[in-house]
């Protein structure tokens, strides 16, 4: 029997559970988020949830959350650090599962852009919000809480996987965010945040501002957005980079240099 951990509730019907995957992308490791009913005192085994992401197959996080009655199961996206657990939670807890994805999931039909979902004593509504994927969704819960996934992080910026993701599709995204009322953040990675609209508004500033760096950068290299490769920019735009995050750099890097070329 695997050591159970117990969440941590961090507002009124929210407890948080993180996994043990820390990594340079995954910060601390991967969010598991447990809502039920705010008007009840505690998170107590037994106690009906939904749950946003399970998380990657990591055995004592799984059973840590199947301690839980979970009604449903939430994926904001489709990579192996969110989606990993599903079956082994399936086997587990016997919940179904819905995503965006039809392949991910189980017993339930696709989400809808718009849709409220009522169940565990909670009110949620689904946000499509692509460009990290295609396939990213963000949820909010009582109006009051945003479960940003990968599209917005506790701290850092977040990668476009392009050509999946695109960075039109992104700034859509943040800017359909920043236009839902003022509330607490809480990423799939890294911290939670009381408030929401500040950091919005960073991750579309920082876009733009490495916009212009690569605006800048074609400009000395002689080139435009659709001639250069990622290959030509990533020194002069990321100096110092992490190797361990020269890939994900240029997967960001490919997304603008396609917007650039596509808004000449």
């Amino acid at each position: 029997m695997a050591h159970l951990s117990s969440p941590t509730v961090i507002a009124p019907g929210i407890g948080l559970l993180t996994a043990d995957n820390p990594s340079e992308m995954t910060l601390d490791g991967t969010n598991s988020y447990l809502l039920f009913d705010p008007a009840l005192p505690q998170l107590e085994p037994g106690t009906p949830v939904v749950l946003i992401d399970p998380g990657p197959e990591l055995e004592e996080h799984l059973q840590s959350l199947a301690q839980f009655e979970i009604q449903l199961v939430l994926i904001t996206h489709r990579h192996a650090d969110h989606t990993g657990g599903i079956d082994r939670l399936r086997e587990l807890a016997g919940a179904p599962v819905r995503a965006k994805l039809a392949e991910y999931c189980r017993d339930a039909p696709v989400l809808e852009d718009h849709e409220v979902i009522n169940a565990a004593g909670t009110r949620i509504q689904v946000h499509f919000t692509p460009g990290h994927t295609s396939d990213s969704v963000c949820f909010t819960a009582q109006d009051s809480q945003l479960f940003t996934g990968d599209t917005v992080l506790g701290r850092g910026t977040t990668i476009l996987e392009h050509p999946d993701g695109t960075l039109a599709d992104y700034l859509d995204s943040l800017n359909r965010l920043l236009a839902l009322p003022e509330m607490s953040l809480h990423p799939a990675h890294g911290q939670q945040h009381e408030t929401s609209h500040q950091l919005l508004r960073a991750y579309l500033e920082h876009r733009e501002s490495r916009l212009e760096q690569v605006r800048v950068a074609l400009q000395k290299l002689g080139k435009a957005g659709a001639d250069a490769t990622p290959a030509d920019l990533l020194e002069i735009v990321y100096p110092d980079l992490d190797p361990r995050l020269v890939g994900a750099a240029s997967h960001s890097l490919e997304a603008q240099l396609h917007y650039l070329a596509s808004n000449r």
